[in-house]
């Protein structure tokens, strides 16, 4: 297993409609390309000192070559998605986690 870990601050002035579309459209979409098998949303509780809110998206999948096709068929268009709505609003960086065991 494999999380793709997005973790984004977004400014205060837009964290709600940002979060409402996370919610109702961006995740749900990703989920639709059918290379995760779930994800989970969660708010990083930590003070920036550039402001803004914090926030971790996981995406679950089953391997590196599942997660790789994620990246060549379906990353860029829905990276550009948040571009067009949030323009200059948000810094995003990603990691992947592989996962060793789980308790």
């Amino acid at each position: 297993m494999y999380i793709y870990n997005i973790t984004t601050n977004i400014e205060e002035a837009v964290h709600e409609q940002w979060l409402q579309w996370m919610r109702k459209e961006h995740i749900p979409e990703v989920l639709a390309t059918g290379k995760f098998l779930s994800a989970k949303l969660t708010q990083v509780i930590v003070e920036e000192e550039m402001g803004g809110i914090t926030y971790s998206v996981q995406y679950t999948t089953v391997d590196k070559e599942t997660l790789n096709k994620y990246y060549k068929d379906d990353a860029d268009r829905l990276r550009n998605e948040a571009q067009k709505r949030f323009p200059n609003k948000f810094v995003s960086f990603r990691t992947e986690l592989k996962v060793i065991s789980e308790y």
